[in-house]
């Protein structure tokens, strides 16, 4: 066997570069006391690629970029490279840029139904976890158009009509995605959710109509009494401050019976009212025995004084009283105290009998 001899020629070649090697010194290697970050800067060592992406700073690493996304390319390739990047992006939970890598994908229209249609899907994912949930539905819509069976899509589809609580609509794409795969389990567990869900919305819908229905029946013997008690009624003045009522009072204090029978006399109201002195009575002057009642006409110029011992349906059938709003109204004051002559002063008074 013949042995070849050793390359003379090569070994003084070698011997001049590492002679050279050790008597020059080496130009862009790493520093010392700075390697890490240095090292951090090569392409295949780094753990997180930059947002952006710098030529002066990272010129390798743009250099690939250029190479990855090169406009020479099929526009299969490319959409590939871009749906491979939203998948990178969508894994590290930054949906915002996985929206922006598939739409990009998108734009290159390549002539493959099945990648458009994962295209479509997979953006429709990262705007299911932005909320933006009509946009996801729309993508999963497009996405069945070019590929009917996409079970993905089908499934996002429905979670999305869950999150818009189209109940019914969920329980159709449920049902359509089960005659492909009967036993999706995904599916199976979304469709029990949502059918609950459609018949809970459906039960509360009858209870709101016949609530509704209730309370129509019960307005309208509410105004036939009104009717037939000669009671008469004004509309709320539109765009009256709710606060107008209480203005110049003495204390601003009102308070609300809504157990006033017809049949009731002021004067019992009153002893509940003011059976203990009110916190804001500092004279204690608000005693049943020193309070008067009255009411405004319709115009607010006159004023009816109420005799305490009268019936709430005596007063409401007076001629010159007017319920408004649907909600009687009266004055109570200290007949004595300074307040009432002044708010009584200028005004023309009636008795009531």
């Amino acid at each position: 066997m013949e042995v070849p001899e050793p390359d003379a020629a090569g070994d003084d070649a070698m011997d001049s570069f590492l002679e050279k090697f050790q008597s020059q010194p080496y130009h862009g290697g790493f520093h010392e006391d700075q390697w890490e970050e240095e090292f951090e800067k090569v392409p295949l060592f780094m753990k997180k690629a930059p947002s952006e992406i710098d030529p002066n700073e990272n010129p390798d690493l743009a250099c690939l970029q250029s190479i990855i996304f090169d406009e020479e390319r099929s526009p299969e390739e490319q959409a590939k490279t871009y749906k491979d990047e939203g998948n990178d992006y969508f894994k590290e939970k930054d949906y915002k840029k996985a929206v922006i890598s598939y739409t990009e994908g998108l734009k290159k229209k390549c002539i493959d139904p099945d990648l458009n249609a994962v295209l479509y899907t997979n953006r429709a994912a990262a705007q299911y976890y932005l909320g933006n949930f009509r946009s996801a539905l729309n993508d999963v819509t497009a996405a069945r158009k070019l590929k009917p069976c996409h079970l993905k899509a089908i499934v996002r589809g429905a979670l999305c009509h869950l999150e818009l609580k189209n109940f019914a609509e969920a329980v159709n794409w449920c049902d359509e995605g089960l005659q492909i795969d009967a036993r999706e389990k995904k599916l199976l567990e979304m469709r029990a959710k949502a059918d609950k869900l459609k018949r809970t919305e459906q039960r509360d819908i009858r209870k709101a109509k016949l609530k509704e229905k209730e309370q129509q029946n019960q307005n309208e013997a509410l105004l036939q009494a009104i009717k037939a008690r000669n009671i008469r009624l004004i509309s709320e003045v539109a765009g009256q401050d709710e606060d107008s009522d209480s203005e110049g009072l003495e204390h601003t204090q009102s308070d609300f019976i809504a157990a006033f029978h017809e049949d009731s006399r002021f004067i019992d109201h009153l002893m509940v009212m003011f059976g203990e002195t009110p916190s804001w009575d500092l004279e204690r002057k608000y005693c049943p025995d020193n309070l008067e009642v009255y009411f405004e006409d319709e115009a607010g110029t006159e004023l009816y004084r109420v005799p305490p011992k009268s019936t709430l349906l005596h007063v409401l059938q007076h001629p010159r009283y007017f319920v408004k709003a649907l909600t009687p109204a009266f004055l109570v004051c200290v007949g004595t105290s300074a307040f009432c002559r002044n708010y009584l002063q200028g005004r023309k008074l009636h008795q009531v009998k």
